[in-house]
């Protein structure tokens, strides 16, 4: 029986077996919400940075002009980088070129995964499509769903994304076995309403005070893109449709 659970933070990790099974990475508000609007707007990869020194050494030895830097720390854009959000990311021309990117909990998340058999990037947008590829491809392996969460701290965005994708695991043909954090995430969705949610998060109340609403409200829409993003060699790339 595949077995489903969530993880309230990247923290969690550290504690767990991950070989054999599979990992989906949320950091809805806006790690991964970026990172997948770059790959649909055509950037060739996404390669997740640690930190601001990480992200410099890889851009060192890539052609300066097939990459662009993004990033920031602690919600502060990072000196030289570009604006790490969605939309503000679409204003620059992504088309085969490799985002650098490095935010505080997102791209540390899908780092501490890479010992997974396989490790996905997630949002409210790409959820559906996310979920079917995972079914197609991994029916019958564990699925951990991560919630990058801020600094060891739960998020209530990241959990209400989780409970989008076990949502749509519940939907789905097939018997599964979930944890008791996935059935909390699965009610929060099915009781909450996805705008409300993330604006009403902490770090959605950041984002509205820096007139930043847009943002939110794009993070905010389920299951509007198709993009599906597996790390392969330390890059996010995008699944080829079936």
């Amino acid at each position: 029986m595949q077995k489903i659970h969530v993880l309230l933070t990247k923290e969690e990790l550290d504690t767990q077996r991950l070989d054999g099974r599979v990992v989906i990475v949320l950091d809805v508000l806006f790690a991964t919400t970026s990172a997948l609007a770059a790959l649909q707007a055509g950037a060739s990869a996404v390669i997740p940075a640690l930190d601001a020194a990480h992200a410099r050494s890889i851009a060192a030895g890539l052609e300066p002009s097939s990459t662009i830097l993004s990033g920031e720390l602690d919600a502060e854009t990072l000196p030289g980088f570009a604006h790490p959000t969605p939309l503000a990311l679409l204003r620059h021309d992504l088309r085969e070129r490799m985002l650098i990117y490095s935010t505080t909990n997102g791209t540390v998340a899908l780092h501490k995964a890479q010992a997974a058999a396989r490790v996905y990037a997630a949002s409210l947008r790409n959820a559906r499509a996310t979920i079917e590829h995972v079914l197609r491809e991994h029916a019958h392996s564990s699925v951990l769903v991560v919630c990058a969460g801020s600094s060891g701290q739960f998020n209530l965005e990241d959990f209400y994304g989780a409970g989008l994708l076990v949502s749509c695991l519940q939907q789905a043909p097939g018997v599964r076995s979930f944890s008791d954090a996935a059935l909390a995430a699965a009610a929060l969705h099915q009781g909450s309403d996805a705008l409300r949610s993330l604006r009403d998060s902490r770090v959605g109340r950041l984002m509205t005070s820096r007139h930043l609403d847009a943002e939110v409200e794009y993070a905010a829409q389920p299951h509007a893109d198709d993009v599906v993003a597996r790390l392969v060699d330390g890059r996010l790339v995008r699944v080829p449709s079936p």
